[in-house]
């Protein structure tokens, strides 16, 4: 009887207890979004030949996002010495993306997910709005979470980034 009262208790605690969010050694959720250069970009396209980073934002057009944009646009020479894919990704419509990335010279792509779904699996996402928080995951070349940055400087993103990867281990590109 005992046993049984146990199993109960746990099975209402694994109904009651939401998925584990996202940490530092898991695999990383595969995704499948399409991009501002007119590309879709999955996960599974970099497993075992890149490591992937991807920088979440609110809002295309917004003041931080811009600054982040911009930083990533005019430095990006410091995030491409090494071996890794990175993209900026949000909620945003492409077509909105798209024109961010234009306005802002992004010479990388920005990922759109507007239905809000990957960026809730990868933990991102606000609760209520279909908005991501300003996270950057970085994903090792295994698929596995290296690192979630929530303390991100819009300004200064991508020295940060560049810094990051070299911390993490990342391969310089030869």
């Amino acid at each position: 009887m005992k046993v049984r009262k146990l199993f109960l208790w746990l099975g209402m605690l694994a109904i009651a207890v939401p998925a584990l969010a996202l940490e530092v050694g898991s695999p990383a959720p595969e995704f499948s979004l399409q991009a501002s250069d007119g590309k879709t970009y999955a996960l599974s396209d970099f497993k075992g030949k890149q490591a992937v980073v991807i920088a979440w934002y609110p809002k295309a057009f917004t003041k931080g996002c811009t600054i982040e944009c911009k930083s990533l646009a005019e430095n990006g020479h410091l995030i491409r010495e090494y071996d890794v894919a990175y993209f900026m990704a949000s909620t945003d419509e492409v077509a909105d993306n798209a024109k961010f990335a234009e306005e802002q010279k992004a010479d990388f792509p920005l990922l759109s997910d507007p239905t809000g779904e990957v960026a809730e699996a990868y933990g991102v996402k606000m609760p209520v709005l279909n908005m991501a928080k300003r996270i950057t995951i970085y994903i090792d070349m295994d698929g596995n979470v290296a690192k979630i940055d929530k303390d991100i400087k819009p300004a200064t993103s991508a020295q940060d980034m560049a810094r990051t990867l070299g911390e993490l281990g990342i391969a310089k590109k030869s």
